[in-house]
Parts: C-alpha cells; structure tokens; sequence
C-alpha cells in the first residue's frame, strides 16, 4: 500500500510563500488528460453533477488516466451542501492538476483555494516539484460530511476521509512507483477543511487540517 505525502502543518500555516492568483498558466497537459469528475462512474458523488453557480462558472480541471480520485457520498439533496461538496472536490481536483502539469497558475487553483489553504497547499504541491515525483492510481474520499454555519449560511466544515492504499508516487524521470507503507492504517487520512462562499457564489477552501491513521477512518 502506497500513499502520496500528507500535508504537513508546517506547511498549512506557512506564511505567504508563493503568491497565488486565478489566472491561467501554460497548458502542459497532453492528449491522455480527461476532465475530473467526467466518466468517473456512479462511484463519483452527485456534487460534482450539480448546477454550478450562475454567478460563476467552475474551471475546467483535467487530470491525466493515471491520476484518479473518487468521490463518494452526496446526494442529501440540500442545495448548499450539495455546492459545499462540488466545489471541495473542485478542490481537491485542482491540486492534483496542478502536480500534474507542474504549474500553480492553473485557472482552479487559485479558484478554488484562498488565504492559509492556498499557502499551504501552494507549498505542499511546490514539494512535488522539488523531488521530481507525482502520484499514479486512485484515491477515494469517502464519510463526507457538512456542516453549514453562519446566519447566511456563508461559512462551512467539510470533514472527510481519504484512502490513499492505491495511490503511489511516481518518478517522472524514471517512471518508477514508491512510498509504500507497513501499516495499512497509514494510508487513510482525515481531513477537517473550512469554506466561506465568496461573492460570486463559489465555496473556497480557507484553512485545511490534516491527521494521517486517523480514528475516524478506520
């Protein structure tokens, strides 16, 4: 069982070291690239199927055949839960995007991420970068739950688990796969991420906290 480097704390409250905006950087991806959250089967929630915002339309985040993540869960049927979990897959979707083709000026990234959540995953992704590796296989997010805060209901936690047994770092020079675990639990992490719904109605991660062999994933 392999799994992909878990954010450090260090990281999340990391002071602004690389500055993130939402315009668009350098298309490095290729032909084998597909749109997250397409074709991903009933596996994949209903959130990533939701209406997006008329105020904002969502930027389109591909990811190569290789690099999968599945969403399960959704489908309560509230509409501000339903744009909570849509836009934290975005989320999720754009920092794999961003490994992928080597760039933190992806349209999504910025989209989705702001203040100590950008920093620290500005960083967190940067470490891919400097050991020259990205990830392979599937990672699936499962137990999502959320919880709307906020007198109008503009605020919310969405905690969530992930199972990273199939997931596994790859050498982009030599294509080899590493990173594997001795104990299975090692690969589940629990994730507790805050979101504010900014004024053009999309859901932004502001700070993420991370625990790996958590409990409540077990």
């Amino acid at each position: 069982m392999v799994n992909r480097r878990l954010m450090p704390a260090a990281a999340l409250a990391a002071s602004a070291v690389l500055l993130l905006t939402a315009c668009g950087g350098e298309d490095k991806s290729g032909e084998d690239d597909r749109i997250a959250g397409a074709g991903g089967g009933a596996e994949t929630s209903a959130a990533a199927d939701a209406n997006s915002s008329p105020e904002a339309e969502r930027p389109t985040v591909k990811l190569p055949k290789d690099m999968r993540n599945v969403f399960e869960g959704g489908g309560s049927g509230d509409p501000v839960e339903e744009a909570v979990l849509r836009d934290g897959e975005g989320r999720v979707n754009s920092l794999d995007e961003a490994i992928h083709t080597r760039s933190l000026e992806r349209p999504a990234f910025g989209f989705y991420n702001t203040g100590e959540a950008a920093r620290g995953a500005a960083v967190w992704v940067q470490g891919f970068y400097d050991d020259g590796i990205t990830w392979t296989g599937t990672v699936r997010y499962y137990d999502r739950k959320v919880t709307v805060e906020g007198k109008k209901k503009d605020k919310a936690v969405l905690s969530y688990c992930s199972d990273e047994s199939k997931a596994y770092n790859k050498d982009l020079k030599t294509g080899k796969t590493s990173g594997e675990v001795e104990n299975p639990v090692d690969s589940l992490v629990f994730y507790t991420t805050k979101l504010a719904k900014n004024d053009k109605g999309v859901w932004q991660t502001t700070d993420v906290y991370s625990k790996r062999g958590a409990s409540q994933c077990q």
